[in-house]
């Protein structure tokens, strides 16, 4: 049940999930599948199961910054983006950032979730967590005809998800020529996918899904897919609109804090409800260390300075945050190619047509995500160019003989100088999309600027695997004081050497065929400084002035062995306690090489089975 800005009907419970994200509510369902189990899951936001804004697949873009369901987080000033504040949304609401999220369903590789068991985490392995991928969602596979369309000829059904809740799909994609020059073009250039994307060995370009319901052309995300079927369970409870304090710890046990319960807000009225087996925090990776520093756990400088008793002494708390960046170049199309750039500009004919289309008959653009051009590329010498990945080598064999490189820096190493594995991602938007700051705002006002006049795609590149860390913690006591985020991107010199080279890859891949074919010679760009021409310095002055969050933070409670900054060990309880988990992005200790949606998914269903373990119910 579900007693929106109500008091709970108990002050105890066995399991408190701290967050309503997609994480908690992942865990909270799966525990409550037991009867014996009582779960209280406490959220900040709302219940928007019926908001449309969040429901049409469209409409993310309008949802950002609404300060309702989004927590609206900003950086600090980047030194080494030109002092730029980037935005970073975050959802507040039931089902977290799944509720806002680009719908982009992509699946990580084999290689990096095997690196978070060779990093200490006993249990850890792609073969251990596939399962959990596989479980969590359903595959839609659209018609023979469109799968032709789209490229599909990979799909794997002993490794995609059949009858999991959350459902992916693709969109109707006959009359887009653009989404099938996209695959072709990769066919072309040896770069096409030839392994199912949750095999964990695919590479290449391809057709990616959408966490879209097909038959609802709904969104699909832990609101609608895990809480509404649960949410009439007796012994599931969900309070909307509460504000987590901290957590209640008693320190009186000699091998570890235990955690007996919560402090929360709602309605002005600060309430402690008890947990008799677990608190589990799921409140992301910005959230989940600021709950912990306020509740006394985490670097005991800060928080002496705060006044905040320490419970724990964990100084990587916050720490180690790590996140996607992502540049991009448009390019005009040839007239008549129909593009999403008349809704960019939010003219209203265009907005009113589309609207119709979905409103009528569940088609057309309002039915789509965002992306699903997608391709996982390394260095290669056909867009990249020759010399390219040798000279990265360089830098990183350079870069090692001055340093001492940890388990992070050998492993990026040797993807980066692999032909198996990505570097980055590039993606396909078919409208145009300019993130330069010709205004000089701050703070993000100035984002995303109106798009031009005129049809577009834009080519985009992101860096899959960031050596910077960077922090988030708080600076008051003051639950409702934001914390400070300061990713630090691009302090590591050779993250911006690899983004780089793989942006210069774009202006090669629109020549290509039948890409091509669709690009206006000598059309306009985005901007007159995206005219790279193969300059590698003008190309990183290019990525320092449009450089953004892929909106994908995480590591801020990593999971690894104490010793080597770790803040949960391998069953994601929390160092120092003996009840309190984190479950959510910040215990990833190595962010993975895209979209991270599938990931959270995969891991809080793997928690959730720890958890049953850890309390010995039989399931």
């Amino acid at each position: 049940m579900d007693p929106a800005s109500v008091a709970p009907p108990t002050d105890v419970f066995d399991y408190i999930v701290v967050g309503g994200g997609t994480a908690g509510l992942v865990v909270a369902c799966r525990l409550t599948e037991h009867p014996e189990n009582h779960v209280l899951v406490l959220e900040a936001g709302g219940n928007q199961l019926a908001n449309p804004m969040i429901n049409i697949p469209a409409m993310w873009t309008a949802i950002l910054g609404q300060e309702d369901v989004d927590w609206a987080f900003l950086t600090t000033p980047q030194e080494n983006l030109n002092g730029r504040i980037l935005r970073h949304p975050q959802g507040k609401a039931l089902g977290g950032s799944s509720a806002l999220n680009a719908e982009i369903f992509v699946a990580p590789s084999k290689a990096e979730i095997d690196a978070w068991g060779e990093i200490g985490n006993p249990g850890w392995s792609w073969e251990s967590m596939l399962p959990y991928y596989r479980k969590f969602h359903t595959l839609n596979l659209p018609s023979e005809e469109n799968m032709e369309h789209l490229g599909i000829d990979w799909s794997d059904e002993s490794v995609r998800g059949t009858s999991g809740p959350i459902q992916a799909s693709y969109p109707v994609g006959k009359e887009d020529p653009l989404s099938k020059a996209w695959v072709e073009t990769f066919k072309n250039i040896d770069s096409s996918i030839k392994h199912d994307p949750f095999s964990g060995r695919a590479l290449g370009g391809y057709s990616s899904a959408s966490s879209i319901n097909p038959a609802t052309k709904s969104r699909s995300y832990a609101g609608s897919a895990y809480y509404a079927p649960a949410s009439e369970r007796s012994n599931l409870t969900v309070l909307t609109g509460a504000t987590v304090n901290r957590v209640l710890l008693d320190t009186l046990e000699k091998d570890g804090a235990r955690a007996t319960g919560v402090s929360f807000t709602a309605n002005g009225q600060t309430q402690e409800i008890q947990a008799r087996k677990e608190v589990i925090i799921a409140a992301g990776a910005f959230q989940s260390p600021k709950i912990l520093e306020l509740s006394g756990i985490g670097d005991a400088k800060l928080l002496n300075t705060l006044g905040i008793p320490v419970v724990v002494d964990s100084p990587n708390v916050g720490e180690n945050l790590q996140d996607h960046l992502i540049s991009a170049i448009s390019f005009e199309v040839n007239d008549g190619i129909a593009t999403a750039d008349p809704l960019m500009r939010q003219e209203p004919e265009a907005i009113q047509y589309c609207m119709g289309e979905y409103m009528t008959s569940q088609t057309g653009p309002f039915s789509y995500g965002s992306i699903t051009s997608h391709s996982f590329m390394p260095i290669t010498d056909a867009l990249t160019g020759k010399g390219q990945k040798s000279e990265l080598a360089d830098l990183f064999a350079n870069y090692a003989s001055k340093s001492r490189p940890d388990f992070a820096f050998e492993f990026v190493d040797s993807l980066v100088q692999s032909d198996d594995e990505a570097s980055s991602c590039i993606l396909m938007f078919a409208a145009q999309v300019n993130a330069h700051d010709d205004k000089g705002e701050k703070g993000g006002k100035n984002y995303l600027q109106m798009p031009k006049e005129g049809n577009y795609i834009t080519l985009c590149s992101t860096l899959c695997h960031p050596l910077s860390r960077g922090s988030v913690h708080i600076t008051s006591p003051d639950v409702y004081v934001p914390v400070q985020i300061d990713p630090k991107y691009f302090s590591h010199p050779l993250d911006i050497e690899v983004l780089a080279r793989h942006l210069q890859s774009l202006e090669n891949l629109v020549k290509q065929e039948p890409l091509a074919q669709y690009v206006k010679p000598n059309g306009r760009r985005n901007h007159e400084t995206s005219h790279l021409n193969g300059d590698l310095e003008k190309t990183k002055d290019y990525v320092r002035v449009t450089s953004i969050s892929n909106n994908h933070p995480a590591g801020t409670c990593p999971m690894m062995p104490r010793d080597k900054g770790g803040v949960v060990n391998e069953r994601l309880m929390v160092y120092g306690t003996k009840n309190l988990r984190v479950v959510d992005s910040s215990i990833m200790p190595l962010i993975p090489r895209a979209n991270l949606q599938t990931t959270v998914y995969a891991v809080a269903e793997k928690a959730a089975d720890l958890i049953m373990k850890d309390s010995q119910v039989p399931k």
